[in-house]
């Protein structure tokens, strides 16, 4: 099984001496959301200029003392990164910074902007010059757009789609989440400074107090004067992205004020209730299907035990050139304790299945081991669509829930059976209604419309103006045709 990419991960700290280190430490705790590169970006006020230091890998490759006594201020914003829109180099790693008529802006952004390339095309036409490919620099320009005259948090009702932003000013810091409320942003105080995150594992590390989720639609600005909300969207239903709960969030954050762990237990035992086995031993494939697989075993009062070990230390793996070199891959992430597994009839609980190659190869070695028979549970539906909203799930002819029935995919993995989650079951596992997450990935119903052909057909038409195509912006090329 090929596990989707993690979105990215913010954090902001304004009114702080220590902010650069508290982003550090903020940013270690939200390392799961992202591990292609780390940034910082510092200011101390005054107009002086923003401190910044981007680097490609893990927050603890990017930064050391050095450059953390060099990134000096009271105000910080940070982020770590996964691509989903935009190639995965240095010039993409953010937070993006910019020196404009109304001051020195930076923006760190989760999320994925459906209609970035619209927006970037009419921006190139109307004389703005990008230097990255990611769709967050887009906030920048549009920011930087705005006529001093005007509220410059008009311009963000342009952006459509799913964002979760920290913007550093000169001197404030603003926190602002998209009206579907997609990706998660909370509040938190410590020590008289205010702090934003993507999760609140980042407050429990660096002893802030959770104060309360930033609501989807509104936009927290935060200065020398204290705190205050505006709401310059349209009000939409929310669409919050369940997947959170069933993979990305840390076990020990809260979203929705409903703790994940318990979320991930709950769904585990719903899953027992949907799809129980005559069987001797639940086992988890590590770290995110734990608690499900407890929640499972404790559900049906089996046995649980830990079969796989997983190596911490091998981070992100690049495709193998042989067959071989990619089932030994397999082993590298997770080794199997044989006597666990010999001779018993064998549950074992992931939270999802996407490519099902990683799976099919984990079930064929617990055979190996001598499992008599092995039966698979997974703690969420299938997923049969592709996300708009800033997961990098493949395109759906490469899910295999797109190409196969359940039965399918059964004999593909040679598994004795398979049980997935229903709909229904892991919202009622959150404790909240379907009306509150985006389902999308698994019922194909997308909260916001994203044309992906025509996004793919303005991209292209961008990097082939100037060039192939004889000079030709990308709006007369879409006139032409």
């Amino acid at each position: 099984m090929l596990k989707p990419r993690h979105e990215c991960g913010v954090f902001a700290i304004y009114g702080h001496p220590e902010a650069a280190m508290l982003t550090y430490y903020g940013l270690f705790a939200l390392q799961h959301r992202g591990q292609e590169s780390a940034g910082i970006v510092t200011s101390d006020g005054g107009g002086g200029a923003f401190r910044v230091h981007r680097g490609m890998g893990l927050v603890s490759q990017v930064f050391g003392a050095q450059e953390l006594e060099w990134l000096r201020g009271w105000q910080a914003i940070g982020h770590v990164r996964y691509s989903t829109t935009g190639s995965s180099t240095i010039r993409n790693a953010q937070p993006f910074c910019v020196e404009t008529g109304r001051g020195q802006i930076a923006v760190a952004h989760n999320g994925n902007l459906v209609n970035a390339a619209a927006l970037r095309c009419e921006l190139e036409e109307e004389g703005s010059i990008f230097q990255t490919t990611a769709d967050s620099e887009i906030v920048l320009h549009l920011l930087a757009r705005v006529p001093r005259r005007q509220n410059p948090l008009h311009c963000l009702r342009r952006l459509d789609g799913a964002f979760s932003l920290v913007i550093m000013g000169d001197e404030e810091i603003l926190g602002v989440r998209d009206p579907y409320g997609f990706r998660p942003l909370v509040l938190g105080r410590l020590e008289g400074a205010w702090v934003l995150a993507s999760e609140t594992c980042a407050f429990d590390l660096i002893g802030a107090e959770f104060v309360r989720e930033v609501e989807a639609g509104e936009v927290v600005i935060i200065d020398k004067e204290g705190i205050r909300s505006e709401f310059p969207f349209e009000r939409r239903q929310k669409a919050f992205c369940i997947f959170e709960h069933v993979y990305f969030a840390r076990p020990d954050s809260r979203l929705g004020g409903i703790c994940v762990k318990q979320a991930r237990v709950e769904m585990g035992r719903e899953l027992a209730r949907q799809h129980p086995a005559d069987a001797d031993v639940v086992i988890p494939v590590p770290d995110s299907g734990i608690y499900a697989a407890l929640g499972y075993a404790d559900e049906l009062k089996m046995e649980f035990d830990m079969a796989f070990v997983r190596n911490h230390y091998i981070g992100r793996t690049f495709l193998q050139p042989t067959q071989r070199m990619r089932d030994l891959d397999v082993r590298v992430k997770l080794n199997l304790i044989e006597e666990v597994v010999k001779g018993r009839r064998v549950v074992v609980v992931d939270d999802s299945i996407v490519r099902g190659t990683t799976a099919r190869a984990r079930v064929v070695n617990l055979r190996k081991a001598g499992a008599k028979e092995v039966h698979v549970r997974i703690s969420c539906p299938p997923h049969r669509f592709s996300c708009y909203y800033g997961i990098d799930f493949p395109d759906p002819e490469k899910l295999l829930a797109n190409k196969m029935s359940e039965e399918e995919i059964c004999r593909f993995l040679e598994a004795d059976s398979i049980g997935y989650l229903d709909i229904e079951r892991m919202v009622r596992a959150t404790g909240g209604g379907r009306e509150d997450f985006c389902l999308a990935c698994f019922n194909g119903e997308y909260p916001v419309r994203y044309d992906a052909g025509f996004d793919k057909h303005i991209m292209e038409r961008q990097r082939k103006r100037d060039g192939l195509l004889g000079g030709k912006s990308c709006q007369q090329q879409l006139k032409l045709e």
